[in-house]
């Protein structure tokens, strides 16, 4: 068995999580290559794409918003999309690296790649094997056009694929992989930072981007509550820099870091933006969770998944995030309520359960 995955870069999750496969495949000795799709495919487009969705953050992501909900009420018409020509026309060559490269499946986490290899499956290859990996809370516009072989997607969100369109037969409902070594080998570091045992620690992350405004706030937040904060600016340099320049003893500030798995189980709650991968990253370790700054439309719907559950808890301005830090932060049986609802539906051996299928694919 050898595996190519294909992921792009619009946010660091969909990279992640395929760089979470690649190492769950690489402990278990399966052949594997982990390849952005617009470096096999258009080398230019990566670039194209990743200036695209940056600028669509804009404004509080006010324009991602809008394209996001023009892509639901495409998505909704039943006409072929622009967005499954667009990626037809790789078809050719993405083929041609997967045979030359001899891969036996490909597992793709982002829309993109699985839609070229849909069209690969329609037109030159009907027995192309892939693997296609919901990495949020809510099936996407356009998934529906896919035809993988198999759908990873989230326990308790099968009937939202159905009225998507997908088909049940392929939906596989082990979550979002993350790997078992992120989970299982994190550990505590809070002696390297000087904190406490008995010390509460706030991690805030942002994303890798860093997104949202989080610099007006830590102010109140150390002012409220006695407490260290740990802050993940990710590659925002100008808000860490302005952190830092808060100079600040109980404020604890990183750029982007590569044992994220370590600050979350070090911590007593988190802070996060609601990516997918990112919520699916902190309840697999079984933290306390409060969703800020979602990116409008897809980040939409991971909070209110989680929220819905009894997974986290969301806040929509400054007010109501300090009064749920401060509220969360002191009440025990809250956190624990919520650590139990993480159990009942993220699953920490979604890597390991992946691993599974893909052995098991003749």
């Amino acid at each position: 068995m050898k595996v190519l995955l294909l992921s792009c870069s619009t946010g660091g999750g969909h990279n992640s999580c395929a760089k979470y496969i690649e190492e769950e495949l690489k402990l278990n000795n399966i052949k594997c290559e982990f390849k952005n799709f617009y470096d096999i495919v258009n080398t230019s487009g990566n670039r194209m794409t990743e200036k695209i969705y940056l600028n669509s953050l804009k404004g509080n992501g006010k324009a991602f918003k809008n394209i996001y909900k023009l892509g639901e009420l495409y998505s909704k018409s039943g006409i072929t999309s622009p967005v499954y020509l667009v990626n037809k026309i790789h078809a050719r060559r993405l083929y041609n690296y997967i045979k030359n490269g001899s891969f036996d499946l490909v597992v793709a986490t982002h829309l993109f790649p699985s839609l070229t290899l849909t069209a690969i499956k329609k037109h030159l290859d009907k027995n192309i094997k892939f693997i296609s990996i919901s990495t949020d809370y809510e099936p996407c516009p356009f998934l529906e056009e896919t035809m993988p072989d198999y759908l990873i997607m989230q326990k308790g969100q099968e009937n939202r694929y159905i009225e998507k369109g997908c088909n049940k037969d392929i939906l596989v409902n082990s979550g979002i992989p993350v790997s078992s070594r992120f989970i299982f080998n994190a550990k505590n570091i809070r002696n390297m930072y000087g904190i406490k045992e008995n010390e509460n620690v706030i991690l805030v992350m942002l994303g890798s981007m860093g997104f949202g405004k989080i610099y007006e706030i830590i102010d109140d937040i150390l002012y409220q509550n006695k407490c260290k904060v740990m802050v993940v600016c990710g590659n925002n340099k100008k808000m860490y820099e302005e952190l830092i320049s808060m100079n600040r003893e109980n404020l604890i500030v990183f750029g982007f870091v590569n044992n994220i798995n370590d600050l979350i189980y070090s911590s007593n709650i988190v802070m996060s933006k609601p990516g997918g991968l990112s919520s699916t990253e902190i309840t697999s370790i079984r933290k306390p969770l409060i969703h800020i700054y979602p990116i409008p439309g897809i980040e939409t719907y991971n909070t209110n998944f989680f929220e819905s559950h009894g997974m986290s808890l969301k806040c929509n301005s400054k007010e109501e995030i300090l009064d749920t830090v401060h509220n969360l932060l002191n009440n025990k049986h809250m956190q624990e309520k919520m650590i139990k609802y993480q159990e009942k539906y993220i699953n920490k051996y979604s890597a390991r359960d992946l691993i599974n299928l893909i052995k098991n694919i003749k």
